[in-house]
Formats: C-alpha cells, structure tokens, sequence
C-alpha cells in the first residue's frame, strides 16, 4: 500500500475517491451479470443450432451413399462470404449471422446427375448451420474476454482499491485526531502556564 499523506486535503482526496469507486462498482457488478446472462443464451443457442445441424443432417442421411459416388457439388459450389450485422451486448460489440453467400457454377442438367440439385441445397442448408456455429462461437469468445477483464475489474474495486481507500481515511482520521487531541492538551498546558504566572507576578 502506498504512503498516504496526513492532511486534511489527503483525507477529501480518499474520501472523494471512495464515493467514485462504491458509484462505479455496482455498473461493473451490473455489468458482470449481463455478460453471463448472455454468455448462457449464446451457450444455448449454440445447442438449439448443432441440434438442428444434426436433425438435418439425419433427414439427409440417406444421400450419403449417393456423396460417395462422383460428387460434381464441390466443383460446383463455394462459398463465397459468411455475412454478420453487428450487435452489442453489455458493451461488447458482437458479430451476428446473417446469411452465407454462394458463388455457384452452371452446369448442364442433361449430364448432371438428377439428385445434385437436391444436394446443392442440402449442402448451403449444412454450410449454413456451420456458419452460424462459427459466429457464435466468436460471440462467445468475446463476452467470455468481456467478462474476464470485467471479474477483474469488480475484484480491483472489492478486494483492493476499497479497503485500501477505506484504510486510508482510517489511518489519517487517526492521526488528525491524535494531531487536535495533542494541539488541545498543548493549549491547555500553555493556558495553565499563563495562569500561573499571571499569580505569580500579583
């Protein structure tokens, strides 16, 4: 703990500071929950999507066998672009999904298989789930930093920079009190002296 001055300006200065940090700590508390809050939303979101990734994923089982034949999809589709909005939660900007952009490639129906249609939208249907997993992910990511940096911020406040201001105001009332216990006993010997002698000398 650093050396704190002994005056009567110090002790306004931790008492100023004090009031800051008991006003700032409970936006900071505040704060901290409204990132676990959304850090359990995203954490569910992340479920309800891989669930509906895996009920698709059963329903198109059966054109697995046929993926293992000459498959043209990859020659024929790529993904072009993962696209997000931006959004903000408890001050974090986030990515939102929005959708996937395709480039895709014609090509002619009379020598294509017939189920590569089907397989084409099957596979932007997977690419999409895949996707949104991605951005979730890294919303995760980032309210989870948020809230690292956040839970060290309340700890700062709470365990550190409050008791230590609190400490401080103690330790200098303290001492300004001993300091005006001591300058009243001084004027009461100097008052008895004066008395004393003012009789002496009648």
């Amino acid at each position: 703990m650093a050396k704190v001055r002994i005056t009567k300006q110090e002790l306004r200065k931790q008492k100023d500071s004090l009031a800051r940090f008991r006003r700032y700590l409970p936006t900071l508390q505040l704060k901290k929950k409204q990132l676990q809050r959304q850090i359990l939303k995203v954490h569910k979101q992340i479920d309800e999507v891989s669930g509906q990734e895996e009920g698709f994923r059963n329903q198109v089982i059966e054109w697995v066998d046929v993926f293992a034949q000459q498959n043209p999809i990859g020659e024929l589709l790529n993904v072009k672009a993962i696209k997000t909005k931006e959004g903000n939660v408890a001050g974090v900007d986030l990515p939102i999904f929005d959708k996937v952009e395709f480039s895709q490639d014609g090509y002619d129906f009379l020598i294509t298989p017939f189920w590569v249609d089907s397989g084409i939208e099957a596979v932007k249907e997977m690419i999409s789930y895949k996707a949104q997993l991605i951005v979730l992910h890294k919303q995760l990511d980032a309210l989870k930093e948020e809230l690292r940096i956040t839970n060290q911020r309340v700890n700062l406040f709470e365990k550190v920079k409050i008791p230590e201001t609190e400490d401080n105001i103690r330790i200098i009332q303290i001492y300004l009190g001993e300091r005006r216990t001591a300058a009243v006993v001084r004027g009461k010997i100097a008052k008895a002296k004066i008395e004393q002698k003012k009789a002496i000398n009648q």
